[in-house]
């Protein structure tokens, strides 16, 4: 049955494209792109194929949904605990932010953090300086470069192994077996060699009518990270509260009574186990805010929709071809994360023996 339904389609398809003198073909992502693409953490330059177009883009889209999950976790974690506060102030500040954040366009939040707050920082001349010599102005956030010695590549390499080992010395750590000692020092090693590398370290200076050094972060960028990452915070505020909800009040009562504190009951007993109720409906809001990073679309940032559905599909004319493009990277990009998620939440399950 789908298989018909794909050949009817595919049967329609060609013959539109026959009545219109068109073809089908993705051979227009080797053409030269005459455009640049302010941000990017790719390297681009004007001139380069279309295919990079759509690396470099991809790369933003992936930073920005990285950052967003990161940040709107540990965000709803927070206030989801605030809900269930016992005093009164806390627990009403939470339920005040989660309704008016999540009752408000998505949207209209981004437009507001750009328009409202990053546009209204004071110029370039009255830059606020922020602790380690960051600088925030209108035109956004200026961070220190790292210089890194010519052998620092080989300590990157390193660092990674260390981080792919730690999973498994920290399964030894849970068996009670000396190994998984490993599992607190090799993350702490990892930090501490890339440091080592370091061999200079430039803070971004006003010179002139610009700002020399360090690394800018738009505020673009900035603008489209505090959108998504505020409004799903909100909605898993709300799976953090529920999940603690339901763990049994037994639970609570037994570690009472063997004399944990408050913060050691959450963290060592009721979030662990409402871990197993979140893992479901917190795929669906990582989910939700990856696809959402489309909305920077509305404020110039350079990510996969405004490139792609726009200033390579206004230049090519190539709409059918540009748009399956991003559903199959947009697809890919769902799939894996829902893949890795259910991994996740296959290894945090209750085993019933």
């Amino acid at each position: 049955m789908l298989a018909a339904v794909v050949w009817r389609l595919g049967s329609n398809l060609a013959d539109n494209l026959d009545a219109r003198h068109m073809t089908f073909s993705f051979a227009f992502l080797r053409d030269r792109a005459n455009f640049d693409i302010p941000f990017r953490i790719v390297d681009w330059k004007v001139g380069d194929p279309y295919s990079r177009a759509l690396l470099v883009c991809t790369a933003n889209t992936l930073l920005v949904s990285a950052l967003g999950v990161v940040a709107a976790t540990l965000i709803g974690l927070a206030v989801g605990v605030m809900r269930l506060s016992p005093n009164w102030l806390v627990r009403n500040t939470a339920l005040v932010y989660v309704e008016v954040v999540r009752n408000t366009p998505q949207l209209v939040q981004v437009a507001f953090w750009y328009i409202g707050v990053l546009q209204a920082m004071p110029p370039l001349r009255q830059s606020i300086t922020l602790p380690g010599g960051a600088l925030l102005n209108i035109r956004g956030l200026y961070l220190p470069t790292l210089h890194w010695a010519p052998w620092a590549e080989q300590l990157w390499w390193l660092a990674a192994a260390m981080v792919a080992v730690t999973p498994f010395a920290w399964r030894y750590r849970r068996r009670d077996r000396p190994l998984g000692v490993w599992a607190l020092l090799l993350p702490t090693a990892a930090v501490v060699g890339l440091m080592a590398g370091v061999t200079q370290v430039e803070a971004p200076a006003l010179r002139g009518f610009n700002i020399a050094g360090g690394v800018q972060i738009p505020p673009e960028l900035v603008a489209l990270w505090a959108g998504l990452s505020m409004y799903s915070s909100a909605f898993i505020a709300e799976i953090v509260r529920g999940a603690i909800v339901a763990v049994a009040k037994g639970q609570r009562e037994a570690a009472l009574s063997l004399g944990l504190k408050p913060w050691q009951i959450l963290a060592k007993v009721i979030l662990p186990q409402a871990l197993r109720i979140m893992v479901p409906p917190l795929t669906s809001q990582y989910l939700n805010l990856i696809k959402s990073s489309s909305l920077g679309a509305a404020i110039a940032y350079p990510e996969l929709f405004s490139i792609f559905a726009g200033t390579v599909l206004n230049q090519t004319g190539r709409e059918l071809e540009t748009i399956l493009i991003l559903m199959v990277i947009f697809l890919s990009i769902s799939l894996s994360t829902s893949a890795f998620m259910n991994w996740y939440n296959r290894r945090v399950s209750l085993v019933m023996r």
